[in-house]
């Protein structure tokens, strides 16, 4: 089901920020913990009642040193292009100025639902400010305090008043969705026609077109595939292509509809922090993962690749199972390799594994190194069964959840994988009590 998205826009120091924690909530990522990967916060889920949809904070957007009315309507034009509604941030202690002005103009031009939050009203007295902002034209005015609490569940219910509920929609059968994502100018445009020109590629006349993305369906060896755009590479867009923080946002948008992901890297430009950012993005959605090394026009040689892969596993090490595809999408050397790497990665994060078996390897691993004690209390694992795919998913019953130690569970997790071809997913393991529901 594809999400709605929401905007927030608004000048400098209203409160954007404060309001996007406040609705998205503390999320605890696994990224979050692995060093080396930390990431600015611009774009999140928000779950209301029965209503999912994403949220931007267009405030984290950094334009760089360029006149300040130009960054903002940047800000304004980039909510309005990812946009089902905008929330306009306003700030309800100041009079109105020039740029709420200048965004009232951009948003009215643009025909999108607008909400009117009027920030920072956090008494019955500073309430009665609202009616001062009704000069600007719109119709739907919110008191809200970010930083009080105040109002936020009014916002969520005039936000998800005309959005349908989350909904379980049966999947396309057997049509592998993937998206390329990377940071600018790692190759991904002549990586997606290299795809496509491939002698075994068919693409189809009929591409489904979206807002966020231009779906390209094509057929590979008797396989149906959707080749999931994103952003710069045949959607226009480039004025905001080389903004580091907008291509992650895209990124996000073809990542959450995508089976698998590949993960460019420029060779010629090596790994660098931003790379990590947008493949963890990738992790935290569960997807199946490929890493690609674009632009190796060098020899085949093993021991260059070997080099490399080294060199690849040491700055993913939370990817340690992501297999690496070197090629070149300009030249179409080893080009061939990739689509078998999409099929093996999609085919195992689907894959289910039998329970009897999944058990056998379990009580062998713990018989082999059994978990370490804590207070003279030792973990026991009763019962491990997969509850489900994309990416598998175990449940592990035990006697006190507490107990599991962080390095015993990445034993866990390696046994799991030196048993089962699960190269290219993710997996994930929860613990529960016995009773535990």
């Amino acid at each position: 089901m594809k999400l709605s998205t929401v905007a927030l826009v608004g000048r400098p120091n209203v409160g954007k920020s404060t309001i996007f924690n406040k609705l998205v909530g503390k999320k605890i990522s696994i990224i979050e913990d692995t060093p080396g990967v930390t990431r600015d916060r611009i774009y999140g889920d928000v779950t209301y009642n029965d209503y999912k949809f994403h949220l931007i904070d267009t405030g984290g957007i950094d334009i760089g040193e360029d006149d300040f009315n130009k960054e903002i309507r940047i800000q304004a034009n980039i909510a309005i292009d990812e946009a089902d509604i905008v929330v306009f941030i306003i700030d309800g202690l100041t009079d109105l100025n020039q740029n709420d002005y200048l965004i009232r103009d951009i948003l009215k031009k643009s025909g999108k639902t607008v909400i009117v939050a009027v920030n920072k009203l956090d008494n019955e007295k500073r309430q009665d400010n609202i009616y001062n902002y009704y000069e600007l034209g719109f119709d739907n005015l919110i008191a809200i305090s970010g930083e009080h609490n105040i109002g936020i569940n009014t916002l969520l219910e005039e936000i998800t008043k005309n959005l349908k509920p989350i909904q379980n929609e049966q999947e396309e059968d057997n049509i592998i969705k993937f998206c390329i994502i990377g940071r600018p100018n790692v190759g991904k445009s002549s990586l997606l026609n290299a795809i496509l020109n491939e002698e075994k590629a068919i693409v189809s006349n009929i591409a489904g077109t979206t807002r966020d993305a231009v779906d390209t369906p094509f057929t590979y060896d008797k396989q149906k595939y959707i080749a999931i755009d994103t952003a710069g590479i045949r959607k226009s867009g480039k004025i905001y292509e080389n903004i580091e923080k907008y291509s992650v946002l895209r990124a996000m948008k073809a990542i959450e509809r995508s089976d698998v992901c590949l993960v460019v890297i420029n060779k010629e430009e090596g790994i660098i922090e931003h790379d990590k950012h947008i493949a963890s993005y990738a992790l935290e959605e569960g997807k199946a993962i490929v890493i690609v090394v674009n632009k190796w026009d060098t020899k085949d040689d093993d021991e260059t690749i070997k080099e490399y892969e080294k060199l690849i596993k040491a700055e993913f090490k939370f990817l340690s199972y992501a297999p690496i595809v070197f090629l070149s999408a300009k030249t179409r050397k080893r080009i061939h390799t990739l689509i078998p790497e999409i099929n093996k990665a999609y085919e195992n994060s689907k894959k289910e594994i039998k329970t009897s078996i999944l058990n056998e390897v379990i009580r062998e691993a713990v018989l082999l190194k059994a978990p370490p004690s804590y207070k003279g209390k030792r973990l026991k694992i009763y019962f491990v069964n997969q509850c489900s795919t994309k990416p598998p998913k175990f449940v592990f019953n035990v006697n006190n959840k507490n107990l599991v130690h962080f390095s015993y569970e990445r034993y866990l997790e390696n046994k799991i994988r030196e048993n089962f071809d699960l190269e290219g997913t993710p997996i994930i393991l929860q613990f529960k009590n016995k009773n535990e529901d």
